[in-house]
């Protein structure tokens, strides 16, 4: 998208990005507490056989790619502070490579069974593949397609978010909660990038 669409947006995209932002700000903070190993520390990830030491991998990176993501979009800050964002920008994708490989290896272990570890792969998989992809045309100044792959880099990190948001509806849901948290391994991640693949093509 160009500057001059992100400037035109109207007030339902802003309203978006503000919820996106708001919320990932919540689950990084509420992440943090693996690093500490403080708080509230789900059972189920804990058991994940590669959890030692690819948790502690996965959630520095993915919460911290959190933190900045959702900045990188703001055009004012974008055009008065050009280096900030290249800056800024490099810890994203660095924060999402190293969450990506940590949750890729986590993917192995999962204790949810075969189709969620594939689900999480996959979205481990093409989380890496898109930054990387977003951070080469940003070096070689293609900013179209740059901005084109930070986008759905942006809407794979929003995983973690949306994965928060279906967990609630688990106990609201008449079925197995295994085969509800296998589906939802995938529901976190495939409508982000279908939304962000629309998105894309209006813009």
């Amino acid at each position: 998208m160009t500057t001059r669409a992100m400037t035109t947006m109207r007030w339902p995209g802003r309203l978006w990005w503000g919820l996106a932002g708001l919320l990932s700000l919540l689950v990084a903070g509420f992440s943090y507490r693996y690093l500490a190993g403080v708080g509230p520390l789900a059972p189920n990830v804990l058991a994940n056989g590669y959890s030692k030491p690819w948790l502690v991998v996965h959630v520095a990176g993915a919460a911290t790619a959190l933190l900045i993501g959702s900045v990188q979009f703001i055009g004012p800050l974008r055009r008065r502070l050009p280096a900030a964002h290249r800056w800024t920008g490099r810890v994203y994708a660095v924060a999402c490579l190293v969450g990506g490989a940590g949750g890729l290896m986590l993917s192995f272990g999962s204790t949810a069974g075969p189709v969620a570890a594939v689900g999480f792969g996959i979205l481990a998989v093409l989380w890496l593949a898109t930054t990387t992809l977003g951070w080469r045309t940003a070096l070689v100044r293609d900013l179209v397609a740059h901005r084109r792959w930070m986008i759905r880099s942006w809407a794979l990190t929003l995983a973690a978010v949306t994965l928060r948001l279906y967990m609630v509806s688990i106990p609201l849901v008449p079925a197995d909660p295994a085969l509800t948290y296998a589906a939802i391994a995938w529901l976190c991640w495939v409508p982000n990038l279908v939304a962000a693949e629309l998105y894309l093509r209006r813009t």
